[in-house]
């Protein structure tokens, strides 16, 4: 058996390279490492998992940011978080509001509404959403009032249509 596999990789050398394998993929960059949007996610991913960590002086994890675009026409950021607790934000928001703006400006996003989600019936945030609302969800989010207009949402920033 051994021998046929390497009779096969002899005639097929080309198949083998993992170079080979993978087209290149603008979404997700190429070898040489010029698509400077993942990259610069990558760089603002690790930056604001740092910060965040010297300010509430615990671990904590940002195992995923994402860029969305929905159908209805909202567009964002989500940061999947684990680490981070409802006490954090309450506490650290006065310094919590620059990092979440400065995230929103280096990957350029201008987001309507800025919020963290709550996992439901806890403390434990979620993630962290930036989000450019469209007409129709806009709505949906100026009705609500305070800080926490629903038991898994709070509000970072809101921006009021005029």
């Amino acid at each position: 058996m051994r021998l046929l596999q390497d009779a096969y990789k002899e005639s097929h050398t080309g198949l083998f390279k993992w170079w080979n394998r993978t087209p290149d993929v603008s979404a997700m960059g190429n070898r040489d490492g010029e698509n400077m949007i993942l990259e610069d996610i990558l760089k603002n991913r690790a930056g604001f998992e740092e910060k965040i960590r010297k300010l509430i002086g615990r671990p904590v994890l940002l195992i995923e940011l994402d860029m969305f675009a929905l159908p209805c026409g909202c567009s964002g950021i989500t940061a999947n978080m684990r680490g981070l607790e409802f006490d954090d934000l309450e506490v650290f928001e006065t310094q919590f509001l620059p990092l979440v703006k400065e995230m929103a400006e280096n990957l350029g996003v201008k987001p309507t509404v800025t919020f963290a989600r709550l996992v439901p019936g806890s403390s434990i945030v979620a993630s962290l959403n930036w989000r450019t609302l469209c007409p129709r969800c806009y709505p949906e989010f100026a009705r609500g009032t305070g800080k926490m207009p629903r038991p898994d949402l709070y509000m970072l920033l809101f921006e009021r249509q005029k």
